[in-house]
């Protein structure tokens, strides 16, 4: 019995070896019986050659003598060496002497050679093709797991699952056992000789009986159902072909559509927020425009980062996109009309300018307003004052006492109204300010000039009627003069002292209640050394006022030592001790506020100072920051070390430390409002805005992300194209040796000594030049005079790999469409995945050829708009 079992092999594969012969030899109308036996004159191992290779050998010879038979063979054997085949110690002598273990081997090499060595499944061929082929046909079946060619195959379920794939109306899968092996293998072999016109070339219950089948015999069988479904084979490559391409082409349309729409709506906020960046209707109050300015703030700090942030990852999605088509041999993307990248950029630098005048103007507006509510509230205060002191003046002027007053009483009518004169010109002063502000407030537009307008062009004409009044009162008492005589001179100096010391005390008092504005300490400090010396000043003032009382009380003592009648008041002027104290007192009061006022002012302007420093340091500390991180970034992507991967870690572990800082901005903006909101226009201390800063921070992003989308894209180029990393650091190293100016893209001449040193022969002769211009066209279609990383990468790529082209793709539709010129949707639906095969249909249009029939689809004119100019 373990004879038996060890020549069981040796009975498989001669049977088998046997039966495939026979399979060929029939097609000749002859057959073998003894496979050592009937090939030793040579003759029918000719034929045999002849049918399984369809060429025809050199004629036999038809003697009987043994030299005809060597000769036959050896033609045989030449034969087969002719196509590549090494036939190791086999020679035509052990054939004709009949040596079974030689013919077998000469059979077995040209069943490997016919039979298997031409099966090529995905880059691995012969038996590893062949095993792989068996794999990924019996996946899908419970109980079948092809590892090898022997007892992978001993239940018999591989044989039937390998029909039932292809054929699945011969074989019942479902009822097949596993513990029956031989019925499994009677159920193949007979299926496959009926049906598949496979003879049986196995014999079951040797394969069940033996340990481990024959792994020749099983090959030979089994190379014979690849043969059988081959055209099945070719449609599912063909279908994968299609399957990947189609693939591709909708990802491609996904990330067009996501563009698209991105696109379109960061171009319709960019639209919507330009007209009211652009409005700029003034407001009445200064609350009003702060409310405008802090919606500006919202904006800036709520609004506009987000689309930011759309802005940059537009840029990423579409230079992606382009890359990826790029790399499936497709036309490059361009977008709809307007939702250029070139647009975007044009529409967001229209924006960034309306968003800064916008700002100018918020703040300019502002100043303006509240230069505006000085003014109106210093005219109104001074007009208050004016017509205080104009109240009664008119009925004074027009009382005609001096009609039955007496001489002492006209003298000092007259000295009264001199004193009323110099008082009216003391006064001239304010009337003229009075309507310069009120000019100016009409020239700033303010809101309120027509009721300005109203009472300055009341006060005005008052201001005439007093001046026509006491020239006709002078007139009057100019003529009484001559009658009257005397005027007590101590009342009389004592008015001329009183009057311009009272206007002294009035300008005073309204100087002490002036409003103020100021932005600096510097300007502060100026009103507080102004105020000290006016302070400085009011001994002096307390002298002359105590002087003047002393000429009062001294009139006073006279008129009683000499029993003189006083009217109660003095003639000369109105002025009297008690309006003098009064305003003294008033004056003494006014100045503890105004340093109060100033006092308050100086801690304001110290506070806002503290603001500029505290800005200033956390500014000049940030702004360098950026400055010196978008000169690192630019060194990174110049140098890029290392592999590809560790370039994208190493810049991703970098914007992760740059995103990290956002903290150090966030505070700066924090005190940027506080400074806003102290209304602090100018900061000495610092050379750098928040404008400046926010910009460089915005850039700071954008070029990180740039620079790391940059190398992704060279990963996906590397990837698609099968670059080594080896290759890819090459192509850096020189294209960074001949970048002399770190620059990031060479010139011309750089450019063309870079390909010299990857061994392109662009030498300075007529076709060096010639084939310099055409690589030039490739890698700098707008004639920038610059060829970028990138678009050197894309062209050595190009020129170390190839892609799928339209011509494969027709061919691949060809296959599925049986050779036919159109292929129809049956057919589609029946080859393809269902979401492609509808995708195909919807998009192929009519066959029009004189061979159509109803439903015929063009697949050539879709296949060649997969890579030109389409509406796919």
């Amino acid at each position: 019995m373990r004879l038996i079992a060890c020549l069981r092999p040796q009975w498989q594969k001669q049977d088998t070896f046997t039966a495939w012969c026979n399979s060929h030899l029939r097609k000749a109308g002859t057959q073998i019986e003894n496979i050592d036996e009937d090939f030793r004159d040579g003759l029918k191992l000719m034929l045999l050659l002849e049918v399984i290779s369809g060429e025809r050998l050199p004629k036999p010879e038809r003697g009987k003598m043994r030299v005809h038979k060597i000769n036959n063979v050896n033609k045989a054997l030449d034969f087969i060496a002719s196509k590549g085949v090494k036939l190791v110690s086999i020679g035509a002598e052990e054939i004709v002497d009949g040596n079974a273990k030689m013919t077998l081997g000469m059979i077995w090499t040209i069943i490997l050679r016919f039979a298997i060595q031409d099966i090529s499944v995905e880059e691995t061929s012969a038996k590893e093709g062949l095993l792989l082929w068996c794999q990924r046909k019996t996946a899908p079946y419970k109980n079948v797991n092809v590892q090898n060619f022997h007892i992978s195959w001993k239940d018999g379920l591989a044989f039937n699952a390998l029909i039932h794939r292809h054929r699945p109306e011969l074989i019942e899968y479902d009822k097949l056992r596993k513990d029956d092996p031989v019925t499994n293998l009677n159920n193949a072999f007979e299926v496959a000789e009926k049906y598949l016109d496979i003879p049986k070339m196995l014999d079951a219950e040797d394969i069940v009986n033996t340990a481990r089948p024959d792994e020749k015999a099983i090959m030979t069988y089994v190379s014979s159902f690849y043969h059988a479904f081959s055209g099945a084979q070719k449609a599912e490559t063909a279908a994968n072909r299609i399957c990947k391409v189609l693939a591709v082409n909708q990802e491609n349309e996904h990330l067009m559509e996501d563009y698209e729409k991105l696109a379109s709506d960061l171009l319709e906020w960019i639209r919507r927020t330009i007209p009211w960046l652009e409005d700029r209707v003034p407001q009445k109050t200064i609350q009003e425009m702060q409310q405008k300015l802090e919606d500006f703030r919202d904006y800036r700090r709520v609004h506009k980062p987000p689309k930011v942030q759309e802005k940059c990852q537009l840029e990423i999605n579409f230079n992606t996109l382009q890359t990826k088509l790029r790399l499936s041999n497709r036309p490059a993307f361009m977008p709809s009309e307007g939702k250029m990248v070139s647009d975007i950029n044009n529409g967001w630098q229209h924006l960034e300018q309306a968003e800064k005048g916008y700002e100018e103007w918020l703040l300019n507006e502002i100043r303006r307003l509240e230069r505006l509510d000085h003014l109106a509230e210093k005219f109104r205060q001074k007009a208050s004052i004016h017509e205080a002191w104009t109240d009664g003046k008119e009925a004074m002027l027009k009382h005609r006492d001096y009609e039955t007053a007496t001489l002492s009483d006209i003298k000092a009518l007259i000295r009264k109204h001199e004193a009323f004169e110099s008082d009216l010109a003391a006064h001239q002063d304010r009337v003229e300010q009075i309507a310069a502000i009120a000019q100016e407030l009409n020239e700033l537009d303010y809101y309120d000039s027509h009721n300005v307008n109203t009472r300055c062009q009341k006060i005005c004409d008052q201001w005439d009627a007093l001046g026509s009044l006491t020239h006709s009162r002078r007139e009057a008492l100019e003529k009484t003069e001559k009658q009257l005589e005397a005027i007590d001179q101590l009342h009389l100096e004592y008015a001329k002292r009183a009057a311009p010391f009272n206007n002294w005390m009035e300008s005073a008092m309204e100087d002490l209640q002036d409003m103020f504005i100021v932005h600096t300490i510097e300007e502060i400090e100026g009103l507080i050394s102004a105020h000290d010396q006016f302070k400085s000043t009011l001994p002096d003032a307390d002298r002359e006022r105590e002087a003047i009382l002393a000429i009062h009380k001294e009139a006073q003592r006279i008129a009683e030592s000499n029993h003189i009648k006083l009217s109660g008041s003095n003639p000369y002027t109105t002025v009297t001790p008690q309006i003098i104290n009064s305003k003294w007192e008033k004056v003494q009061q006014l100045v503890p506020k105004r340093d109060h006022a100033l006092l308050e002012e100086q801690s304001k302007q110290q506070s806002n100072e503290h603001l500029r420093r505290q800005f200033a340091s956390q500014a000049n500390v940030v702004g360098p920051w950026i400055q010196t991180k978008m000169e690192e970034i630019g060194r990174i992507s110049i140098e890029m070390n290392g592999t590809l991967e560790d370039q994208l870690s190493h810049l991703k572990q970098y914007e992760r430390s740059i995103v990290d800082y956002k903290p150090n901005l966030d505070l700066l903006e924090q005190q940027h409002q506080l400074i806003q909101e102290a209304l602090i226009f100018d900061n000495k201390h610092t050379n750098y805005t928040m404008e400046h800063i926010r910009v460089g921070w915005e850039q700071l992003l954008t070029t990180i992300a740039r620079t790391i989308n940059e190398v992704e894209n060279q990963i996906l180029t590397r990837d698609a194209k099968g670059i080594s990393q080896e290759q890819m650091q090459e192509f850096r190293a020189s294209f960074n040796h001949f970048d002399k100016d770190h620059g990031g893209a060479l010139g011309p001449e750089e450019f063309k000594a870079c390909l010299i040193s990857l061994g392109y022969d662009v030498e300075n002769d007529r076709q060096g030049e010639a084939e310099f211009n055409r690589i030039m066209s490739l890698v700098d279609p707008n004639h920038s005079g610059l060829v970028t990383f990138q678009a050197f990468i894309d062209f050595m790529s190009r020129e170390t790999t190839d892609t799928d082209t339209a011509d494969q793709v027709i061919a691949s539709f060809k296959v599925l469409a049986g050779d036919k010129n159109f292929i129809t949707a049956e057919e589609l639906r029946r080859e393809l995945p269902p979401d492609q095969a509808e995708y195909c249909i919807a998009r192929m249009a009519p066959y029009q050829g004189p061979d159509a029939v109803p439903g015929a689809l063009d697949y050539k004119s879709f296949s060649t708009a997969l890579y030109g100019e389409s509406d796919l």
